[in-house]
């Protein structure tokens, strides 16, 4: 009983742009033409990719993944798969940054 309930669970992104939730059903998809109710941005970007990783070579964690320039527009990969839309920001290099002063402070 408790494995057809985590079927039946929804993910949940976020839209880079205006930051608002967007649910998705089990196995739900982001098309290439899709975009935000909201702001109308594309969804299918590599900013709302939980691939990107903005430290990573070409900004994927993809290796097999083609270089895509504009990485807020829609695209064609066939490797995405919806991410937080946080596009691995700044929050994510602070806290690194943060934990590795932490781990190397001098008392």
């Amino acid at each position: 009983m408790a494995f057809a309930s985590i079927l039946t669970q929804a993910f949940r992104m976020q839209c880079h742009a205006c930051q608002t939730e967007i649910p998705l059903a089990t196995g739900e998809s982001i098309g290439f033409r899709d975009d935000c109710d909201r702001c109308r941005a594309d969804l299918h970007v590599c900013l709302n990719c939980s691939h990107h990783d903005a430290s990573a070579y070409n900004e994927c964690r993809e290796s097999s993944a083609e270089r895509i320039l504009d990485k807020d527009r829609a695209n064609r990969c066939d490797y995405f798969r919806p991410g937080s839309g946080a596009g691995g920001g700044e929050g994510g290099r602070d806290a690194a940054i943060a934990d590795l002063e932490s781990l190397f402070k001098k008392d």
